[in-house]
């Protein structure tokens, strides 16, 4: 029989949801404009275009290919959010969006790119101009934010908006390396990227536990150094085409002379110890590395960076550089004996000279090299980029210097901080270096880096997004955009758009959970799942032994790091600030609040 208090008790439930909706609700009416990343400017309009009553696009001006495949972009993602599989043809009169393109973009993209664009919407069209089609590309990515549904139907507001970016390099890193990412991966994620106007995908191939690009020159680094899990160069042209119709710069990495281990098991003789090599099983920073006294090591690297070059036509070159221990350079006495007759005081100098050389090898091509902190010594070329992992002051120290920087100190989205710790970290606000109005120029913008240690295919794209879009926002967006409520209202309907651009990361999750509870109902492990959070910054790796082969398939793994405004009710074990010798820490060392042990414990269970 249904009690008098439990009715009481439902009655007061009810009252509950019903404010707590309302508070949402009202909240939500106060946000102006639901995009992210923000615009430079938007005023609002009166009225609002309907866009699901047959919407045309229609060009004037400059067209190409890459628009028309733009404009079916477009409608395959509006048709997703609406319902409706495509509208046919009417013989009423329907409303327009105008697209004016004044000319073309770079045949090959370049940085610094005119990306602006120019929107006017009204209740009876919308008119979208641009100089080039990447400020078009944009500009149909704000429509797409701002389609919403309505009592006459899906529409967006009337509004004008003028906008451009604030950086002109904003970038997301993926590593291939440790675990293989499919092409279908790579595709959802360029995808996300065109969503939130990122404009570069840095695409980390080489590491110590795998080589995973085809090289028709020395085909030993995939036949040898990759399990099989690589990508031929048939497939890197697709993933080339796919990116610059979506108006992204692909950056390669190739990391060396460290972190090179998947190199020297199909050529020993790059490597300054005497091997054998095997593909390593484990995370971390290992010893070997390449030799950088021997002139058959340039040779090699000359051939070796001559093709690569030529398959990737953007005009910068990432040589990685970082986490050289110079170890195995030390146990070799010819190495030593190089340094003594060259007057090479330590390792440090001993990696500046091997940099040197290796930036003449990719300046003969005509490119710009890219390199991690490490690279930035007394006698670097100052045409080379920095990206820097130490932070706002090491690269505000190599931009008061003259080198041009990208950060990634702070966007390390594979730590699984909050989207509030992403959006409070700056490219230009450091505490200890001031910089001239030119100094600053040299700060190019940054990159969100997702390393894979703790990431398979399934599970990466709910590590990358949707806080992401919170760093694209810190990148395109003014300095002074800074309200975080308002960045979190945002990204909780931008999280519910991306799966409308193919990037399901909630289902998997929901497929995971059933998996785990044995495919029966998963309501309880979802109720336990929403009140905890997965460690944060480096806990994992102390709470339990991880290799390559360790399957991430446990409560911990289906877990998102938080992206909303509340965040987990379970923070249980402060991180130690202590300094442990491994390439994570080193690189990404972080401190935070997490629930670590309780969710290496959870997920031990088989539910």
């Amino acid at each position: 029989m249904f009690s008098f208090s439990m009715m009481r008790t439902c009655c007061a439930i009810f009252a509950l949801c019903f404010v707590l909706l309302g508070s949402k609700s009202s909240v939500l009416a106060q946000t102006v404009l639901p995009v992210i990343p923000l615009p430079a400017t938007a005023v609002q309009g009166s009225g609002s275009l309907l866009v699901d009553h047959g919407l045309q696009v229609v060009f004037e001006g400059h067209t190409e290919p890459r628009l028309e495949r733009a404009r079916i972009r477009f409608f395959d993602t509006l048709y997703r959010e609406i319902g409706i599989p495509g509208v046919p043809a009417s013989p009423v009169k329907r409303e327009q969006l105008v697209i004016k393109t004044a000319g073309p973009s770079a045949a090959v993209q370049q940085l610094g790119e005119d990306e602006s664009y120019h929107l006017e919407i009204t209740a009876t069209g919308a008119l979208l101009t641009a100089p080039n089609p990447l400020g078009v590309l944009h500009g149909l990515q704000t429509i797409l934010q701002l389609v919403h549904s309505t009592p006459e139907g899906f529409a967006v507001e009337a509004m004008t908006i003028d906008d451009r970016p604030r950086f002109p390099w904003r970038g997301l890193m993926i590593d291939a390396g440790r675990h293989f990412m499919p092409l279908d991966v790579i595709r959802q994620n360029l995808d996300g990227m065109e969503a939130v106007k990122m404009n570069v995908f840095h695409w980390h191939l080489s590491e110590d536990q795998g080589f995973r690009i085809e090289s028709k020159t020395f085909p030993l680094l995939e036949e040898k150094g990759s399990d099989g899990l690589y990508y031929t160069q048939d497939q890197v042209r697709g993933i080339l085409e796919y990116a610059r119709d979506r108006g992204i710069r692909v950056v390669p990495e190739f990391d060396m002379p460290g972190h090179a281990t998947s190199w020297f098991v199909g050529y020993p003789d790059l490597a300054s110890g005497s091997g054998p090599y095997q593909i390593e099983r484990h995370w971390g920073v290992f010893d070997p590395a390449m030799d950088p006294t021997r002139e058959s090591t340039y040779q090699f690297l000359d051939q070796f960076i001559g093709e690569m070059t030529a398959l990737f036509p953007d005009a910068y070159f990432h040589i990685g550089g970082d986490e050289c221990n110079g170890k195995e350079w030390d146990a070799n006495p010819r190495i030593k004996q190089f340094m003594q007759a060259h007057h090479i005081q330590d390792d440090a100098a001993l990696q500046a000279y091997f940099t040197g050389r290796v930036q003449k090898l990719v300046t003969k091509r005509h490119k710009i090299t890219v390199g991690w902190d490490e690279v930035l010594q007394p006698d670097t070329p100052h045409d080379v980029v920095i990206q820097s992992w130490r932070g706002q002051d090491s690269l505000a120290e190599a931009a008061r210097r003259g080198y041009r920087g990208i950060l990634s100190a702070g966007y390390y989205v594979d730590l699984n901080q909050s989207a509030a710790d992403h959006y409070a970290v700056d490219p230009l606000v450091n505490g200890t270096v001031a910089l001239s109005s030119a100094q600053i120029a040299n700060v190019l913008g940054g990159e969100a880096t997702m390393w894979t240690e703790y990431a398979t295919p399934e599970i990466v794209n709910s590590r990358i997004w949707p806080r992401t879009a919170a760093i694209a926002e810190r990148l395109w967006s003014a300095q002074s955009v800074k309200d975080v409520n308002s960045m979190y209202q945002r990204l909780d309907v931008l999280s519910q758009k991306l799966a409308y651009y193919g990037l399901p990361y909630q289902s998997v999750r929901e497929q995971m959970l059933r998996r785990l509870s044995g495919y029966s109902d998963p309501a309880a492990l979802q109720v336990l799942a929403s009140v905890v959070q997965p460690p944060r910054d480096y806990a994992r790796e102390g709470l339990k032994s991880y290799d390559v082969f360790s399957p991430l398939n446990r409560l911990v793994d289906t877990v998102p790091p938080k992206a909303t405004r509340h965040g987990s009710s379970m923070r249980l074990l402060r991180e130690s600030q202590q300094e442990k010798p491994s390439r994570e820490i080193g690189r990404r060392r972080g401190n935070g609040w997490c629930c670590g042990e309780t969710m290496m414990q959870l997920s031990s269970l088989r539910w």
